[in-house]
């Protein structure tokens, strides 16, 4: 079976996973499988105001829609390419007095558009909204609660004149929701602002070490391939990201999209021993080993709190202590390490104190490249914000080597089209001038550099957040 622009692939049953996509031609790295637009979207509750209610692009200045008052865009063209979604959105916020919560929106706007039409198949679509998995059935005591909740606030949203569903079928779609939703993100791909529905992607099943990766570009999600994939070969995805032992990976999981996954990296615990990795010389004890594992959990919980608190010097003094404590038992690609080095670059970023800073983020880009996969766009971006790190800590050799490798892992990734990557590559042409310059003459290079920081101010990082962007599911068929 192929649709318009899904003709590289076609649906099969994948054995032990039930429905999946394969692809129907030889694909490289770099290719894209399929775009597709959301069948129905929402921004999140916290951004409705800072983000366009059409195109997802963060703004500083947005016209508000002056029926409801809620709804946010670019400009006219965003509003009228809206409309057909919004009208009835729009009426029933002004009779509801306040708009719901995201999820609610979101039922409701799946539901509007099976009221205009029909639940069979849609223009492009492989699969119906019907025909995907709710896993209702599976729904634990805390989640039957939580549903039972969304579908009394959708009734009470819900207008008498629109077309009735039953309180199954209200239930289905909120199920739908719940496991095969997909985060958006805002144009640069740095924070998730947005849920959607695409009925195509729910149908690629999960790999801890896929073929193919999933971007938010322009409006439309992109499936991507990470490398050569072989005609007949099914297309995957990672619904978490990869760096875990594959105990938790199982048990996230199955938590979230209810199924056991027997990917060939869970099955025989492949990379664990690297993400489980302490100090060969000397070799600690399995006491002093379980003592430092806690010591950092205990941390991360306390660095946590210190984040929401905005309480940036504590996560810094919280951090050198607990890699102090990591330094003689643990190796640099376990995860805890990692966890660590990854909070203490970004942070120390944050507050400019760019050498620090830089001497963690290389440890840590250090560790990912022996974890991740070599085309994994968690691991492009953390090269890139380690390469900008090095590049403001006056180390414009080792920073331009970054910016190069996350430029080239992003080309796979995300596209030369995706505005991060056309970002990575003004970066990657201006550290280049500056190469050129330092090797030329490496104390004139400082000379200017001083002079040029002295009278601007360093364009900082964004303030250290736990929703940055990741490519990830809430999902699955």
């Amino acid at each position: 079976m192929t649709i318009g622009s899904m003709e590289k692939v076609e649906v099969f049953t994948s054995e032990g996973k039930g429905r999946g996509l394969k692809t129907t031609k030889e694909l490289w790295a770099a290719d894209v499988v399929f775009a597709e637009p959301a069948y129905s979207a929402v921004v999140f509750d916290s951004f409705t105001q800072v983000v366009c209610h059409t195109c997802f692009k963060r703004q500083e200045k947005l016209q508000r829609c002056g029926q409801c008052k809620f709804a946010h865009y670019c400009d006219r063209t965003c509003q009228k390419d809206a409309w057909l979604n919004h009208k009835n959105e729009c009426a029933a916020i002004k009779k509801h007095g306040k708009p719901p919560s995201e999820n609610i929106r979101l039922a409701a706007r799946i539901m509007w558009r099976i009221e205009r039409e029909g639940t069979g198949l849609t223009e492009g679509c492989l699969v119906s909204v019907d025909d995907l998995q709710n896993h209702v059935d599976s729904f634990g005591e805390e989640e039957q609660k939580d549903l039972r909740m969304d579908v009394d606030s959708f009734l009470n949203f819900w207008p008498p004149q629109s077309q009735q569903f039953s309180m199954q079928y209200i239930s289905h779609i909120f199920g739908v929701i719940n496991c095969n939703a997909f985060t958006l993100s805002d144009q640069r791909g740095l924070q998730a602002v947005g849920v959607g529905i695409f009925p195509n992607l729910c149908l690629v099943n999960h790999d801890c070490w896929p073929n193919c990766t999933v971007i938010f570009n322009n409006g439309k999600i992109e499936l991507r391939a990470l490398g050569k994939i072989s005609e007949g070969e099914e297309l995957t995805v990672s619904y978490i990201d990869f760096l875990n032992i594959s105990q938790e990976r199982k048990k996230q999981l199955k938590k979230q999209y209810y199924f056991d996954c027997t990917c060939e990296h869970c099955v025989k615990g492949i990379k664990d021993d690297l993400f489980l990795a302490v100090k060969e010389d000397p070799k600690p004890s399995q006491d002093v080993v379980k003592e430092v594992t806690q010591f950092s959990k205990d941390t991360l919980e306390k660095i946590d709190k210190a984040r929401s608190e905005g309480l940036y010097h504590e996560v810094v003094k919280l951090c050198r202590e607990c890699l102090q404590k990591q330094e003689p038992v643990l190796a640099d690609t376990n995860i805890y390490v990692l966890r660590i080095l990854s909070i203490a670059s970004e942070v120390l970023s944050y507050l400019q104190s760019f050498q620090e800073a830089s001497d963690y983020a290389k440890r840590m880009v250090d560790g990912y490249l022996k974890l991740y996969h070599h085309n994994n766009a968690q691991l492009g971006m953390a090269v890139m914000r380690a390469g900008l790190t090095h590049w403001h800590a006056g180390l414009i050799e080792a920073g331009h080597g970054m910016i190069c490798k996350a430029y080239a892992i992003l080309l796979v990734t995300h596209g030369p089209t995706h505005p991060i990557t056309k970002d990575l590559e003004a970066m990657r042409i201006q550290s280049e001038m500056e190469l050129r310059m330092f090797r030329q003459n490496e104390f004139m290079y400082y000379k200017m550099r001083e002079a040029t920081l002295s009278n601007q101010k360093i364009q900082v990082m964004a303030e250290p957040s736990s929703d940055t962007a990741m490519p990830t599911f809430l999902k699955k068929p």
